[in-house]
């Protein structure tokens, strides 16, 4: 049997996937590296120690619906104006709520932000 030769590869390198969006800085968009670090806090045990407060303080109920909810991973920590990258809006308690996951703030809260209303 005869050994395979090398191949030129066919397919360019792509560029890297932290790159930055095109006119980021300009629009006042958050570039991927930002977006990605906001998502990380969400994975820390800060943000988990504060989500948990939030749904104590609320009681476990949608300020929205006002739903009660025994489940917890049926409710959301909710952002009532988006952080966007801000530190300060991200954990400053006053800006959180609980909203129950669906339709709450899957479907309304997120057609409120999306029309603009949101903040």
């Amino acid at each position: 049997m005869r050994k395979l030769t090398n191949l030129k590869p066919r397919i360019l390198p792509s560029p890297g996937r932290l790159t930055y969006l095109q006119g980021a800085a300009d629009s006042g968009e958050l570039g991927m590296k930002t977006k990605r670090a906001d998502k990380a806090r969400y994975n820390t045990s800060r943000w988990r120690k504060l989500r948990w407060s939030i749904l104590l303080r609320d009681r476990f109920t949608c300020q929205m619906c006002g739903r009660v909810e025994v489940v917890t991973s049926l409710l959301v920590a909710d952002h009532k104006q988006p952080h966007r990258g801000s530190e300060r809006l991200f954990w400053d308690e006053n800006n959180l709520q609980t909203l129950c996951k669906s339709p709450c703030h899957d479907k309304h809260k997120q057609a409120q932000e999306a029309s603009g209303y949101g903040g």
